[in-house]
């Protein structure tokens, strides 16, 4: 086994649109040929595009793209803005008068940071598109989807960190299988080597631990109640799956966010992930799944780790302690 970049998933092209002045952006992958595809939502606060597209028993087999964004709700505009780029490339489900790209999608909540009024729209989808078939590298941190994410929202925004969005990707012989992670959870992320929290609430400076925040607020009923959050992702890999089974590996890779953020899957979260595969690799299913939690994993872990301080809110790389 080695660690790859996750540009060698070259069946997939990734691409960013990031504006950093209004604390947001968004994120989309490509698959010009098409990919089987599969989806778990697990928070309680789900922002989705097509998801019940790619149920198991529906009928398109194949995606085109997947988008991540912030905004909230107003950032599912990015479909549309993807939409047009593949259809201007004919790339698209054929209906015999025309061509139409399946590009699901889901939003986190960035609104409390930058611009609120500036949310990602059609036009960031489309520019992510030009900027995914025009870079070879991909950029981790502050960036995309994870511009405006922040981490540890028990306390409210003044005793937030900073999230961002990271990538991680594995080969082992011939299959390669990558995640692309925005993690802006509600929790706390914990590095699962050493146990160790490494982002979350804080205050000066401190960590303050969401757990034991939560333990003193288990009879207020406002608990909760800065519901700006969700962590969303995408594992991409080339191994051989029917839709039901990258639904089924879309399940099993939540684990990779249970084992780092604590808690997770939250009534305020609408942790969701997806799964895009160029079907090509013969491999055994549940080796297969382990792999899939393991680069979400580290696909947290680098996501926190490379972003940066922005409006004010510490990152890790900022914080006492660090690793």
């Amino acid at each position: 086994m080695k660690t790859i970049s996750i540009n060698d998933l070259s069946e997939f092209k990734i691409g960013h649109t990031t504006n950093v002045q209004a604390g947001t952006g968004c994120t989309v992958l490509l698959s010009e040929e098409g990919a089987v595809a599969g989806v778990d939502v697990r928070g309680g606060s789900p922002g989705t595009k097509e998801t019940d597209l790619l149920k198991s028993e529906n009928l398109v087999n194949q995606v085109h793209g997947i988008f991540l964004s912030g905004g909230s709700a107003f950032g599912l505009d990015v479909g549309g803005g993807v939409l047009k780029f593949l259809e201007e490339k004919n790339i698209g489900f054929d209906v015999s008068v025309a061509k139409v790209p399946i590009v699901p999608g889901a939003i986190l909540f960035d609104l409390m940071v930058g611009e609120p009024k500036t949310r990602p729209d059609a036009q960031y989808g489309y520019d992510a598109c030009i900027h995914a078939l025009g870079s070879s590298v991909f950029n981790s941190g502050s960036v995309g989807a994870g511009t405006g994410a922040t981490i540890g929202k028990v306390l409210g925004s003044d005793h937030v960190m900073k999230g961002g969005i990271g990538s991680y990707a594995i080969q082992i012989g011939d299959l390669k299988v990558g995640a692309v992670v925005a993690v802006n959870c509600f929790g706390d992320v914990i590095d699962p080597s050493t146990g160790t929290v490494i982002a979350g609430v804080q205050a000066d400076g401190k960590l303050l631990f969401t757990e034991k925040q939560l333990l003193h607020q288990t009879h207020d009923a406002q608990t909760n109640r800065f519901n700006g959050n969700t962590t969303i992702g995408c594992i991409i890999t080339n191994a051989s799956m029917t839709k039901a089974e990258a639904n089924k590996i879309a399940s099993c890779a939540h684990d990779g966010l249970a084992r780092t953020m604590r808690p997770s899957h939250a009534f305020v979260d609408g942790d969701t992930l997806f799964v895009m595969s160029s079907d090509r690799v013969k491999v055994d299913l549940n080796g297969l799944a382990s792999i899939a939690a393991n680069v979400v994993e580290q696909a947290v872990l680098d996501a926190v780790k490379s972003a940066d301080s922005l409006f004010g809110i510490k990152a890790y790389k900022d914080m006492e302690g660090k690793e």
